[in-house]
């Protein structure tokens, strides 16, 4: 079966249960246990679930939740990290992320298993493509983080970006169906201002999220200023050129009356002096655009490295004076490979600190 509990929208569920024969207003209790409670077991003796429910949970006929298992969860020595790698139901792995502080915290969730863009600096582009994920699986990772939160800390989530493995624009219907249920205020409740969605540049998805009648954040990876530098660094600008991804987010930013906020992720000697800054703010003119620099992130399969922190502030202060705001994204999580580029389902070598330990977590994106 290729959808779950977690992965059903309210009416989707409503329809299912008339599909069994149960009254949809059995809707309400199922959805608000799985979605607002996070209820996995033993469902049947949840508050307001009647007979009628009780027999169809019971019954073959009744959709499961979503098979999703720990495999290890990570704390970051920084303190505001930790990383789950969790086993689907077909054996297969993804990361999921936390960070954050009590009020702030932050859920960044896969939507692939592994990665079909392979951008050369990013771990999970370096692993290729297995497969994507179902809304259900999407879903449940949000679910499993805000599980850890409420037992660990007594906080919730209150952001998701959309950052971890996989390109989610490629996965677009169950990556706007699990936001739809994330967002839904009968569950989780998570507003659309407070979800951000991570691309590389894939258009036709772009395109598909400028008609699309929530309005998340849109962050688009750029990384050069020319279709020379970018396609050295992400092979889809060959299919998708600069020009026409930057008129397309021009185009979503208008129709949808929102800021768009593009990453660069500095490589020392590659993509850090003070003429790509000029350049990129350049691009950018006129366009309601906000830069995040991201200093280099270690991987195994990539060996660019990290600029200076005088050459980061440096670049950053280029594309201030051009009146376009932007921020040093602050390295999190690198010792236990959760950075940005860094997630590869794999896990990590600890030194000394035994696995599940609770941190002080704070900071958020």
């Amino acid at each position: 079966m290729n959808f779950s509990l977690e992965g059903l929208r309210y009416e989707a569920l409503e329809a299912q249960l008339a599909k069994s024969g149960v009254n949809p207003v059995h809707a309400k209790p199922l959805f608000r246990a799985v979605q607002r409670h996070l209820l996995r077991n033993d469902l049947e003796s949840a508050e307001g679930i009647l007979p009628p429910l009780q027999r169809w949970l019971a019954s073959e006929q009744a959709v499961k939740p979503c098979a999703m298992e720990l495999v290890d969860d990570t704390a970051s020595s920084d303190g505001f990290t930790r990383k789950y790698l969790l086993r689907l139901h077909d054996g297969t792995e993804v990361e999921s992320v936390q960070m954050g502080f009590p009020g702030r915290y932050t859920a960044c969730l896969s939507s692939q298993v592994g990665c079909a863009m392979g951008c050369v600096f990013c771990a999970t582009g370096q692993m290729g493509f297995s497969r994507h994920l179902t809304a259900g699986e999407i879903v449940a990772q949000a679910h499993y983080v805000e599980r850890e939160l409420r037992r660990t800390q007594g906080s919730s989530l209150r952001n998701i970006v959309m950052m971890g493995m996989g390109e989610p624009l490629h996965n677009f219907e169950p990556t706007m169906e699990a936001l739809d249920i994330i967002t839904d205020d009968r569950g989780m409740n998570i507003g659309p201002a407070r979800v951000v969605i991570s691309t590389v540049g894939y258009i036709p998805g772009i395109q598909k999220l400028t008609r699309h009648p929530k309005r998340y954040s849109l962050a688009v990876s750029l990384h050069g200023a020319s279709d020379e530098e970018r396609g050295k660094l992400i092979p889809i600008n060959k299919r998708w050129p600069l020009a026409e991804l930057l008129e397309t987010c021009r185009e979503y930013s208008a129709i949808k009356r929102a800021r768009v906020f593009f990453a660069w992720t500095l490589i020392g000697g590659v993509n850090d002096s003070d003429d790509h800054a000029q350049r990129l703010a350049e691009l950018l003119r006129g366009m309601d655009a906000h830069v995040n620099l991201i200093p280099l992130n270690p991987t195994e399969g990539f060996d660019g490295t990290m600029p200076t922190e005088e050459r980061s502030q440096a670049f950053q202060k280029i594309i201030q004076d051009a009146g376009i705001p932007s921020t040093i994204r602050q390295r999190r999580g690198i010792d236990v490979a959760a950075g940005c580029g860094q997630l590869k389902a794999k896990r990590v070598k600890r030194t000394g600190r035994k696995p599940g330990i609770n941190v002080p977590i704070s900071g958020s994106l």
